[in-house]
């Protein structure tokens, strides 16, 4: 499968398991309710709203944040496609940003807020969504793939301006011995 492929797979499953789980919550609980959990205390599927961005930063930015997630999703989009030949891991993680940000970008547009509902109790971890995850995990993937996969797109480059260089004639071996030897070469 090309990175294309792959971003906008990725992308689109991105964006579909986001809306189809913030629907099911919004049609299953009120604001600051939650689902009855097999770890309680611990993990909770809570339905809250923020009109930030991650961590309630911001608060009150709402949709004045869309023009930023057009601008990550364009990004993503146009390094994805123009930097076909990379790995596969890179095109999953721009899917997965670009994902994310329309997933959040559709709550902020049509309820002025994101929908937040994944709450890890025990460490008070601010509550997020399956958007928020993607973002977070193509954090992750980008710095990986960035730090440890191999610059194959370098090495042409470089091997490419050393083939412009103009290289240097050397005379052929015998020739510069019979310069140095003063009895091949009586002359100077």
């Amino acid at each position: 499968m090309s990175g294309r492929w792959i971003f906008l797979t990725v992308a689109l499953s991105a964006i579909a398991a986001d809306q189809a789980v913030k629907a099911w919550v919004r049609a299953a609980l009120v604001e600051r309710e939650s689902i009855g959990s097999p770890w309680p205390g611990v993990f909770e599927i809570t339905l809250t709203y923020n009109d930030g961005i991650a961590f309630g930063m911001l608060r009150g930015a709402g949709v004045l944040l869309a023009p930023i997630a057009l601008a990550i999703v364009l990004v993503a989009a146009i390094y994805s496609f123009r930097h076909s030949h990379h790995g596969r891991a890179i095109h999953f993680a721009m899917g997965a940003l670009a994902g994310g940000a329309v997933g959040n970008l559709i709550d902020r547009l049509w309820l002025g807020k994101v929908t937040d509902m994944f709450w890890f109790r025990w460490i008070d971890f601010p509550v997020f969504n399956v958007a928020d995850a993607c973002i977070t995990v193509s954090a992750a993937m980008m710095m990986l793939v960035w730090t440890f996969e191999p610059k194959a797109a370098a090495a042409p480059q470089e091997s490419e301006s050393a083939a412009e260089l103009p290289k240097a004639e050397t005379p052929p071996a015998d020739s510069r011995n019979e310069a140095q030897d003063p009895r091949k070469n009586p002359v100077r």
